[in-house]
């Protein structure tokens, strides 16, 4: 008896070291993905290792990115508000105010150095895009993928190894596909740190997909071929009625206008068309951009699943915490950027190429602002602006041992992508000790413990701004004056309330402010970029 008593006792003390295992961590960012399509989210594309992970964890419906992709890195990477290290703008140049460098700052401490001293090793692999030149110098051990952005899917020349002479997999020609490379390396980087099974790991997986150009296999653009000849206004209409059935929005919701497009360079502001008012041979065209950005998001979550397969076939799955989410709504503009949306000479040729070459090496086309307005259902305008077409993102949360909330539940209380950072720290059990202090806050204390009523959140980018407190929403294109929202009832932005409550305009505005001059937000500078729309 006393035996079966100590041999109890022993087993309860090892199963209890093992339940107190730090976790892996592993977050994943898509790179231009619209709120609305993953198929957990209410969208049409074929998403079944997404859904699956959504089911199993939480749906976030208000997680908020920064409105642009190096922000968005700069904020999950370094838990700050970008300006505050340096990359309120761009990586390309240098606004010559410190909030506006193009450079992440030194004095910004990412995640993988912030988990050093809890025992992790750290890999990245996909798009880096902080304007410097290797991340290996921010804390990772090993790293794969694109310091820019995607340019070319199928150049593998596109894509950088650090460290510096380490083997990176070569691939025959015409079979590399930057996902399928970014997820090859990615499960390279696992089977490396199941090499030291008593350390955690953390693994930054930041996918290109799907950023133009639009490109994708064939097999998986031959899925969708069809799908999109609808148009835009009937896939709106689909997919909001299946994100209220699913219970991502309320009932009650709806839907937004049209947005406005602009090209660069120009003044001529105009409206998205009805679908029904293009040439036969104009919707060929903008059906077939669709179908090959539903490929890429389709191939993008086949890979995706390879990451869990690995995790399940290690025994790792349920100890890693993984969070999905995209670095800002889908993307309006046009290739290369001139293109009007219901030109006549823009059909079934461009530059040469039939309907059937689009989306081969060599190509280059977007997907344009009336699909990414579809993608970024139901909410107003995309990426570049604050308004929730750009800063909305879809957040999936997931981790059976340490997430103790019912799966597949969904909140729809506000948090931000500057919380992945300190969620890592605490789920780590270890102490930040960057020189910044976080405005951020642990996700999965949140998830547990409730989420604050009146958290204010901040945005800014190229002029545009925003201020989110509670059920308020405060928001401005680039110079025009600021709009007031209800979120309690009016989440697509439609009724503004700016004359209404001139006081709460009031007390929002104060705080932006101030916010801004104490994160080198302000003085904004004068060469932001243009100014895409005016409101109507």
């Amino acid at each position: 008896m006393k035996r079966l008593i100590l041999f109890l006792s022993v087993l309860c003390v090892l199963c209890g070291s093992c339940s107190a295992k730090k976790p892996n961590i592993l977050y994943v960012l898509c790179d231009d993905l619209g709120f609305s399509d993953p198929g957990c989210f209410g969208g049409e594309i074929n998403t079944p290792n997404l859904d699956s992970l959504a089911a199993g964890g939480v749906r976030l419906t208000q997680f908020y990115n920064t409105g642009r992709c190096c922000p968005s890195r700069a904020a999950l990477l370094t838990g700050q508000y970008p300006h505050r290290v340096g990359l309120g703008h761009m990586t390309t140049n240098d606004l010559g105010r410190p909030g506006y460098r193009g450079v992440v700052s030194p004095d910004a401490q990412t995640i993988a150095q912030a988990l050093l001293p809890a025992g992790y090793r750290s890999f990245m692999s996909g798009k880096w895009h902080m304007g410097t030149p290797d991340p290996t110098r921010h804390g990772f051990e090993e790293m794969y993928g694109t310091l820019v952005s995607a340019k070319r899917f199928f150049d593998p020349d596109h894509m950088i190894r650090h460290p510096e002479g380490r083997k990176r997999i070569q691939y025959p020609k015409g079979k590399f596909y930057a996902t399928d490379a970014v997820t090859d390396h990615a499960l390279q980087f696992l089977k490396l740190a199941r090499e030291t099974p008593d350390k955690p790991w953390f693994l930054y997986l930041a996918y290109n997909a799907p950023h133009f150009p639009l490109h994708a296999p064939q097999e998986d653009i031959a899925k969708y071929k069809d799908r999109y000849h609808i148009g835009w206004d009937k896939l709106r209409e689909q997919r909001l009625k299946r994100m209220k059935s699913l219970g991502i929005v309320s009932q009650d919701t709806k839907l937004s206008k049209r947005s406005h497009w602009r090209n660069y360079g120009e003044t001529k502001i105009g409206v998205n068309p009805a679908w029904n008012t293009l040439s036969k041979d104009r919707r060929l065209d903008l059906a077939r951009r669709m179908a090959i950005y539903a490929a890429m998001i389709d191939r993008l979550d086949q890979q995706f699943g390879r990451i869990l397969d690995h995790l399940k076939q290690t025994g790792e799955f349920d100890n890693t915490l993984i969070v999905f989410t995209s670095d800002n709504g889908a993307c309006f503009e046009w290739d290369p950027f001139g293109f009007d949306i219901k030109s006549s000479n823009q059909n079934i040729l461009h530059k040469g190429e039939m309907l059937d070459e689009m989306g081969k090496p060599g190509t280059f086309h977007s997907v344009g602002s009336a699909w990414a307005n579809a993608s970024n259902t139901p909410w107003r305008l995309y990426k570049h602006f604050n308004h929730e077409g750009g800063i909305a993102s879809p957040g999936i949360v997931h981790w059976p041992d340490g997430l103790k909330t019912e799966p597949g539940k969904i909140v729809h209380d506000p948090a931000h992508i500057i919380d992945l950072l300190p969620t890592a720290v605490a789920v780590a059990k270890t102490k930040y000790m960057g020189k910044l202090n976080l405005p951020g806050t642990d996700l999965i204390a949140q998830l547990h413990n409730g989420f604050k009523k009146n958290r204010t959140l901040y945005f800014e980018h190229q002029g545009n701004r925003a201020v989110r407190q509670g059920k308020w929403k405060l928001v401005a294109l680039d110079d025009e004056p600021w709009e007031l929202y209800d979120f309690m009832n009016d989440r697509t932005e439609m009724n503004n309330l700016a004359k209404k409550f001139p006081k709460k305009v009031k007390q929002l505005s104060s705080a932006w402010a101030q916010w801004g001059a104490a994160n080198q937000v302000t003085p904004l500078p004068r060469d932001l970029g243009v100014k895409y729309l005016k409101s109507d």
